[in-house]
């Protein structure tokens, strides 16, 4: 693990939903960071200008002040800009989503944050590459399609319905909607080439987390049983490849696809990010 020095210059780019969500956190990091190191703060109006003050930062280090979706939009960047393995980020938690950040390592308060930026140490962070170049820094996970994903409720300009929609959904809320079952996702998962399910074994869901041993991706697959809970599926692989019939995936609190077949692969030590220094 790199350690730095306070005389690093930063680059602080304070993501325009951290700003709408918790004001008084950004001006506290925003003072911490200034009194410890030389700083350039930049506040971006959306994800343009974010791309471009990123990829302006010359030698500076940048530090990202956001949530989740903020921490992933800099690692996309750098990654398609073929930066991200000689570009360290750091980042201060200011939003609602942050699950991904806390589990890489991120401090929780916005102060210690802000310390672990000045005086943390750089940690190396396995990534996964999916084959549309898009990159996945926690865990993956492809749930069940439920009825409630699939409904949903069309965009109108014609504002006189919105009453008479409100009034049909007060009055089917008195009343117990049945279940409606869903059909069984059936998926092949093939880890390095092998097949671990096939689509004649319905799965309940798969979950993929890269920064297993060695550089591999941890894989569970939990089937889809009647009776007793079946026995989860283990695997750990360099490449993960998922096909099935119009399935989406969860990753780092997003939703992606539909889509048909998805290959992931394991970057060992992708990128960098800095954390605190263990004791």
């Amino acid at each position: 693990m790199a350690t730095f020095a306070t005389s690093d210059q930063l680059l602080v780019i304070i993501d325009p939903a951290a700003r709408e969500t918790d004001g008084e956190s950004v001006r506290i990091a925003k003072d911490v960071l200034s009194a410890g190191a030389a700083t350039k703060v930049c506040m971006p109006d959306g994800p343009e200008e974010f791309a471009r003050v990123l990829a302006r930062r010359g030698s500076r280090r940048p530090v990202v002040v956001g949530d989740d979706t903020a921490l992933v939009r800099a690692v996309s960047l750098l990654h398609r800009r073929r930066e991200l393995a000689g570009c360290v980020l750091s980042m201060v938690p200011v939003g609602g989503a942050l699950s991904v950040a806390y589990t890489l390592g991120v401090p929780a308060g916005t102060v210690a944050a802000a310390r672990a930026v000045l005086d943390g140490v750089e940690r190396r962070m396995d990534l996964l590459v999916d084959d549309s170049d898009g990159v996945v820094l926690g865990d993956l996970r492809i749930p069940p399609v439920t009825a409630a994903a699939q409904v949903a409720e069309p965009v109108t300009a014609r504002g006189w319905l919105r009453p008479y929609q409100h009034l049909v959904r007060s009055l089917s809320a008195a009343r117990p909607v049945p279940a409606v079952p869903r059909p069984p996702t059936r998926l092949r998962l093939e880890v390095d080439g092998e097949t671990v399910v096939d689509l004649d074994q319905p799965v309940e869901n798969i979950s993929v987390t890269p920064g297993g041993r060695d550089g591999l991706a941890e894989v569970e697959v939990r089937r889809l049983s009647v009776g007793a809970e079946a026995t989860p599926v283990r695997a750990a692989g360099r490449t993960v490849t998922v096909t099935g019939a119009d399935f989406r995936y969860r990753a780092d609190g997003g939703v992606a696809g539909p889509v048909r077949r998805r290959t992931w692969r394991v970057v060992e030590g992708a990128w960098g990010l800095t954390v605190p220094p263990s004791r």
